[in-house]
């Protein structure tokens, strides 16, 4: 029988579609989360907002599956060559990364709910209010979304960073492990 590392070198296909969906999903919600707040209100704006949020709710929904897939199929073991701390770093990114991608979502829709507004998904499913409509506590949360989405992009751009470390730099096969194509 193999060892843990002989078992896999790659992430699962399912996890690796999850991850790159989800991927761009919340670039494209970083980018366009810093362009609308600058719009002029008009029909562009609402249309603008309405998109971020109903993908806003999809990376929510993402997530909850891929930590339930993480659950049910964790990921394989980060290569034994790997120093203690950097074991230990890539834990707490990645633990870190999956907690803004529920928090910040969260955090979108009870700014939502506090400001008032009606949602549904996609402009069909109807999003039920979390908190009653209270325009101090909105700001309050407006304040919290803002912050929470300048941490994801630290970490995002932390997890580029150390992506291309072990790609470019140290060659050591960790990108690979979660790239589209390769062994499993």
């Amino acid at each position: 029988m193999p060892g843990v590392e002989g078992r896999r070198q790659g992430h699962h296909p399912g996890a690796k579609a999850l991850h790159w969906i989800t991927a761009l999903a919340v670039l494209g919600l970083l980018g366009v989360g810093l362009w609308m707040t600058g719009l002029p209100l008009g029909l562009l704006k609402l249309e603008v907002y309405g998109w971020h949020k109903w993908i806003g709710l999809t990376v929510l929904v993402l997530t909850m599956v891929r930590l339930w897939w993480r659950w049910r199929h964790p990921p394989p073991p980060l290569p034994g060559a790997l120093p203690a701390w950097e074991r230990r770093a890539a834990h707490a990114a990645h633990w870190a990364l999956f907690f803004l991608l529920l928090a910040m979502p969260i955090s979108g829709w009870l700014m939502n709910s506090a400001a008032g507004v009606g949602l549904y998904w996609f402009g069909y499913v109807p999003i039920p209010d979390l908190v009653p409509h209270d325009p101090a506590l909105f700001e309050t949360l407006r304040t919290g979304h803002r912050v929470l989405s300048r941490l994801l992009m630290a970490v995002v751009a932390l997890h580029v960073g150390a992506v291309v470390y072990h790609d470019v730099l140290r060659r050591d096969g960790i990108f690979r492990r979660i790239w589209l194509s390769g062994e499993r």
